[in-house]
């Protein structure tokens, strides 16, 4: 089972990638979510975490959901599980 933290940094990376590749930037993600340019910043550098409620607020704001975080594969796995 794949834990809060796990997606937490998946999130993260997620983040760096799309500010990297120019698709956003700090400023305009912090406007999209309503959370402070530098918060995003020191959650990009690794001097902040995301709560629930911020990660919640950026998957929103990025029109993502948890699925999006996880590999095909992941999702293939869990779909094959049997339900306990």
């Amino acid at each position: 089972m794949m834990r809060f933290s796990q997606l937490q940094m998946r999130l993260v990376a997620c983040l760096r990638e799309k500010v990297r590749s120019g698709e956003v930037t700090e400023r305009g993600f912090a406007r999209v979510t309503g959370i402070s340019q530098p918060h995003i910043h020191n959650v990009l550098k690794g001097k902040k975490l995301l709560s629930r409620e911020m990660s919640d607020t950026i998957l929103r704001g990025l029109n993502l959901d948890l699925l999006d975080l996880l590999e095909p594969a992941e999702i293939e796995e869990k779909l094959r599980r049997p339900s306990p």
